[in-house]
């Protein structure tokens, strides 16, 4: 491999593997073990430069450890820099050997805007000979020990495009896909990326406690305040276990729904275009890409709905009717005597336990750790068809919790629907929707378009006058 130049310092063939010039790393925590431990099985040497080589704790095996930071900096031409910015005050001392070398700084803060300038930039001061390049710092150390590396992304930034291209070939090596941010004044954006809060999780959080919000209040005014209003009866002591457990199963095959339905918009919209090379509008965008935080949220919410089940009598109100029944009669018919009552709550409860359970499986394969030992074709089996077949079980256990109350004039307190009804209109407009896309005539129309098809635009169409024109 050709050595790459920073000004007139040859950097060396870092590339080159356990054969040539090795790594420096300056801390030994658990950042700077757990890198160096990659490196290694990378095919890279390493050696350790330590505050306090005696008690550092035990190295990758194969490293050295140096007693001298100057030592270890002398010996490699790339050094990361796995230490705090509070003890950075060593780097003055080895500022002269650190001369015309890349220096990799991996560093984050705790809190955002608590120094005037990034760690970076302050590097750069700190260090003006070296060519100092952002990045890695997006990594956990728990990441690293475990090889959960392929394909994840990285952000480098920098003011020697000859820096970036050396780091960016250990990081390429390593399994990672490099994004370049610019120069070194970038930094500060990289440095708040791992002290983001749940930034994924925003629009999925807000969807789920506004629909809880809303659920909540609408199913208090039906069955609390209005059995308060119209019988004169205090029945508040719902609001702790019943009504919860209404507004759970709703909000939770509602937000399952919402997994599937940008994906149904988006193959619509890509047979209405003709194309699969335009993009999505920027809401379908961001609604994709949270798919995955929506569906475990919605997993979340039905397992507190199987947890508030094992408190509540689950058969009481079957229960009680048929021992009302036998009282009253003087009968002693049993339970299962009346088929239909029997058939309804069976297979309310049998397709309840298939839908969680399918719900969890779709949880686990979503997990990198699981998602990584599968092929693509088998996580789209689970994610997808499977994923569907949950969506359509899930409903038709709310279809059958109210089938016989459908006509009942008292099932409309104020005129209103229950919640459940309310809840089943989007998982059952994806599920047409879903079998439409199905139908083989739209089906094979659609897999052309994804697979690179494009149907030609009507002569007349702004966009075939644009390609004439052209």
């Amino acid at each position: 491999m050709s050595e790459v130049t920073l000004g007139s310092f040859p950097l060396g063939p870092v590339g080159a593997g356990a054969a040539g010039e090795p790594l420096c790393i300056f801390g030994t925590g658990d950042l700077g073990r757990s890198l160096g431990q990659r490196l290694l099985q990378t095919g890279y040497r390493v050696v350790y430069g330590s505050r306090r080589p005696d008690s550092c704790g035990p190295v990758p095996q194969g490293a050295q450890v140096r007693l001298i930071h100057t030592d270890a900096a002398s010996a490699a031409n790339l050094v990361f820099l796995c230490v705090h910015r509070d003890h950075y005050d060593f780097l003055q001392n080895v500022a002269p050997y650190l001369k015309g070398k890349v220096l990799v700084d991996l560093s984050n803060n705790l809190k955002k805007n608590i120094y005037p300038e990034s760690n970076a930039e302050f590097l750069q001061r700190l260090v003006p000979g070296a060519a100092v390049v952002k990045g890695l710092n997006t990594l956990s150390a728990w990441a690293l020990q475990n090889g959960q590396l392929q394909g994840k992304q990285t952000f480098i930034c920098g003011d020697s495009a000859e820096a970036k291209q050396a780091v960016s070939e250990v990081c390429t090596r390593l399994g990672l896909l490099v994004l370049d941010r610019g120069g070194v004044g970038a930094s500060r954006e990289l440095e708040d990326f791992p002290l983001q809060l749940f930034p994924m999780w925003r629009l999925p959080l807000s969807i789920a406690l506004g629909l809880s919000a809303a659920f909540f209040l609408y199913l208090l005014i039906r069955d609390v305040i209005y059995g308060y209003v119209e019988d004169g009866k205090d029945i508040s002591f719902r609001i702790m276990i019943a009504l919860p457990n209404k507004v759970f199963p709703i909000v939770s095959l509602v937000m399952l729904s919402l997994c599937y339905l940008p994906g149904v918009i988006a193959a619509f919209i890509q047979l209405y275009r003709g194309t699969k090379y335009r993009r999505f509008p920027d809401w379908l965008d961001c609604w994709m890409l949270c798919r995955k935080q929506i569906g475990l949220l919605a997993l979340g919410f039905a397992l507190i709905h199987v947890l508030y089940l094992f408190i509540l009598p689950i058969r009481y109100s079957a229960r009680h009717k048929f021992i009302s029944q036998v009282v009253d009669e003087n009968k002693t018919t049993p339970f299962y005597f009346d088929k239909t009552t029997a058939w309804g709550t069976d297979s309310l409860m049998g397709l309840g336990v298939l839908g969680f359970f399918l719900y969890v499986l779709l949880g686990i394969s979503s997990l990198p750790s699981v998602g990584a030992t599968l092929s693509w074709r088998e996580f789209n089996f689970i994610q997808s068809k499977l994923g569907h077949l949950t969506l359509f079980i899930c409903t038709a256990h709310c279809y059958i919790y109210g089938w016989n109350k459908l006509l009942r004039p008292s099932t409309y307190k104020w005129y209103t629907p229950p919640g459940y009804m309310l809840c089943l209109m989007v998982p059952s407009v994806v599920l047409v929707l879903k079998v439409i896309l199905l139908l083989p005539c739209v089906n094979r129309t659609l897999t052309r378009i994804r697979q690179g098809w494009e149907r030609a635009p009507p002569r007349g169409h702004p966009e075939q006058l644009k390609a004439t024109n052209f």
